[in-house]
């Protein structure tokens, strides 16, 4: 079974192509070439948290700093966290992966 990225869970529409790409653009964590491949993910897909602009509850959401206690109650980030096990990546990891991949 493939690993599912955060709008094949969530249902926002976020995505290239989805029904609310229009009125809302698209969702960082579903553009963001510097997260490709982080916790196996498609894009951000598996690293919405750490993104800011990403939706939650109907409302789209600000830096990872602010909006990390919502996402650690969040079903979807439990799941990417047991899927990923020893392997997942954190907040912060992912923060300095991107950072990385920025000036590379």
């Amino acid at each position: 079974m493939s690993k599912r990225n955060c709008w094949e869970v969530k249902k926002c529409g976020r995505e290239p192509g989805g029904a609310r790409e229009h009125d809302l653009g698209a969702c960082p964590a579903a553009v963001n070439i510097y997260a490709e491949g982080i916790n196996h993910g498609n894009k951000g897909g598996r690293s919405c948290w750490a993104l800011a602009g990403t939706m939650c509850g109907g409302n789209i959401q600000g830096s990872f700093a602010i909006k990390y206690s919502d996402c650690s109650q969040c079903e979807f980030f439990n799941q990417v966290k047991a899927e990923e096990g020893v392997m997942y990546k954190t907040g912060e990891n992912i923060k300095d992966i991107i950072k990385s991949r920025l000036v590379s």
